[in-house]
């Protein structure tokens, strides 16, 4: 019989297995937590890495979701957006193009006829400017928010913490987590900045700082 790199790879793990401790180990977790900044540091943070990461940043107080949203949009040309399912419908009451509600049902492919998306968001870290979505119905499957061009996403400045540590303790390990620093980039092998590979090329993030 044929021994295929797939038969190899899996024997090897197999024997691996055998002699591994029955028992599980413990990996000591002690990080530091607990750490709070003032609403002000936390804001002034998280948008100074978004904005070196080369996102665009609006904070607003929460009554002017829907007209910040709509600004937007209007001066990206975002004639057809998506949006989840559980979205606020409130936020798109000064939009005044085409709003797809998302659904699986709808191929993958697809949403790259989108001109742009718009969801919430779970919690983000301040120290490191990163935005994660957990598949909640207000911020949809991943897809929805990795294929279309454009990213506008709702953060609540009450959501916002100060550490990784932090914002990890808020997420439910069960949900999926795409986490979010910046439009999406990667460098060549010439270090030449390429954007837009593995996601949006824009992301454009609305703070409600009073939310």
């Amino acid at each position: 019989m044929t021994t295929t790199a797939r038969d190899t790879v899996l024997g090897r793990v197999r024997d691996a297995l055998a002699i591994a401790p029955a028992s599980a180990t413990e990996i000591p977790r002690a990080y530091r937590t607990g750490r709070t900044l003032p609403d002000g540091e936390r804001l002034a943070l998280l948008t100074d890495r978004l904005v070196d990461y080369k996102a665009e940043v609006h904070p607003c107080t929460g009554d002017r979701t829907a007209e910040v949203i709509g600004e937007i949009l209007r001066e990206r040309g975002a004639r057809r957006i998506g949006v989840p399912d559980g979205l606020d419908e409130r936020w798109l009451s000064a939009y005044d193009g085409e709003a797809q509600r998302d659904s699986s049902d709808i191929p993958a492919p697809s949403l790259d006829d989108l001109d742009g998306v718009v969801t919430a968001s779970a919690v983000s870290c301040a120290e490191t400017g990163t935005i994660f979505l957990d598949g909640s119905a207000d911020q949809g499957r991943r897809a929805l928010s990795l294929v279309p061009d454009l990213h506008v996403c709702v953060v609540d400045l009450s959501s916002v913490v100060a550490g990784v540590p932090e914002a990890v303790a808020r997420l439910v390990p069960e949900r999926p987590t795409t986490m979010i620093s910046g439009p999406s980039a990667t460098s060549d092998i010439e270090l030449e900045r390429v954007e837009g590979v593995h996601g949006p090329r824009n992301l454009v993030v609305v703070i409600r700082t009073d939310a």
